[in-house]
């Protein structure tokens, strides 16, 4: 009986005989690299430097600004008055708690009453901000959230992330949101904005998060409270829950005429980052410092940004805009919004990609599956395998040039 051939000289064969069976058609032109889309808001904002459209009588923007990424915009028209660099991607710091906040935020009853597991507060970054969660205690949803606005506290982020089914999760609904809002500038790595390899947002998308958060009247509410107590231990002792005093750290609440918050950061990577919302004259205006020159200039120069945009609103030109949230049923998926409530359900996780699902099978996969015996000799099962990929032609060559290929690591 002759032998049978080895897979490698059938491959061989194969690989000699594609040209011929290749229609001219199916050979690809070299790949061109799209043009550069216009950046989200309008083409100005995609421009590097300083933008602003001064009509007569505008005031001169503050001088001596130091924020590497800063944008100044009327939260209710979305029209963006100034910006610098406003794309530019950076480390975000516990801004990023906006996302968090707009993403969990609807999901849990803010009476609600959970206790919290050891697990839920272990992995949390060497040096975060906490607000001194304890284990085996029960906490309402409203004092987490207190704690995450209040104290930036991680701690409070992660137990909030375990009660939406968990860190990945949550990450993957924050993006998720993201996208739908259109914030295309975002990489969501860490739920509670702690510095991690490829974690980024922009002073824009920043501001499109402090927008739609500010939607939402308990959003509101918590970036807006400067003080409150939180529970503490329970005294042995008496068998009384203690409670102790937290304060707002963002440092112009209270201090800045109608601000009504939102939220401030600090991280070795980030330096300081601030989004701030305030109020005048029915008129609200957001602005976003990030990187400054230090920790003290990002409440400096938010200040005299907001003092501007107040002054300046009606004697500038819009050099761009806040997009809205993209259309339901778009190509980005929002998040489910069906986790939480009064019970405290954990939400499904995300559905899977449709190229992860529905990508036929290669040659590759033919021949894996294909019957072959342990010299690697080919089968009858293996034999129709290959026919059927020399019948499809083009999988079988995609197979070769994968084999061909260097790894891209």
């Amino acid at each position: 009986m002759p032998k049978r051939p080895k897979l490698a000289h059938l491959l061989a064969a194969y690989a000699a005989a594609l040209p011929l069976l290749a229609a001219p058609a199916a050979v690809a032109a070299p790949h061109e690299p799209p043009p550069p889309a216009v950046a989200i808001g309008g083409e100005r904002l995609g421009l590097s430097g300083v933008q602003v459209a001064p009509q007569a009588g505008a005031p001169a923007l503050p001088a001596g600004l130091t924020g590497q990424s800063w944008v100044v915009a009327d939260a209710t028209s979305g029209e963006v008055l100034a910006a610098s660099n406003p794309h530019k991607r950076l480390a975000p710091a516990s801004t990023l708690k906006i996302l968090f906040a707009d993403t969990v935020l609807p999901k849990f009853d803010r009476n609600l009453v959970h206790k919290v597991a050891d697990a839920e507060i272990q992995g949390i970054g060497a040096g975060s901000s906490l607000v001194g969660i304890k284990e085996d205690l029960e906490y309402k949803v409203e004092d987490l959230w207190r704690g995450v606005f209040l104290s930036s506290g991680n701690d409070a982020v992660h137990v909030l992330s375990h009660m939406n089914g968990g860190v990945p999760q949550t990450v993957a609904e924050m993006q998720a949101r993201a996208d739908a809002l259109q914030a295309k500038d975002t990489k969501v790595v860490s739920p509670d904005g702690y510095d991690m390899d490829g974690q980024l947002s922009s002073a824009y998308d920043l501001t499109l998060f402090a927008r739609a958060g500010l939607r939402n009247p308990d959003f509101r509410m918590y970036c807006a409270t400067r003080d409150a107590l939180f529970p503490g231990a329970v005294d042995k002792n008496t068998g009384q829950r203690g409670s102790f005093g937290i304060a707002n750290t963002d440092r112009l609440l209270g201090k800045y005429p109608g601000l009504i918050g939102v939220k401030n950061g600090f991280t070795t990577e980030a330096g300081s980052t601030f989004v701030g919302a305030a109020e005048r004259d029915g008129r609200t205006l957001l602005v976003t410092v990030m990187h400054p020159s230090t920790y003290q200039k990002v409440y400096d120069e938010t200040a005299a940004l907001l003092d501007w945009g107040f002054a300046a609103a009606d004697k500038v030109t819009p050099v761009g805009r806040l997009v809205d949230e993209a259309p339901a049923g778009g190509a980005e998926p929002a998040p489910t919004g069906q986790a939480g409530g009064t019970a405290g359900v954990p939400a499904p996780p995300p559905h899977p990609s449709p190229a992860a699902t529905t990508a036929p099978p290669t040659a590759a996969a033919a021949t894996t599956a294909a019957d072959t015996g342990d010299d690697g000799l080919l089968g009858p099962a293996g034999w129709t395998a290959v026919a059927l990929a020399l019948a499809a032609g083009g999988a079988g060559a995609l197979f070769l040039r994968r084999r061909r290929r260097p790894s891209s690591g």
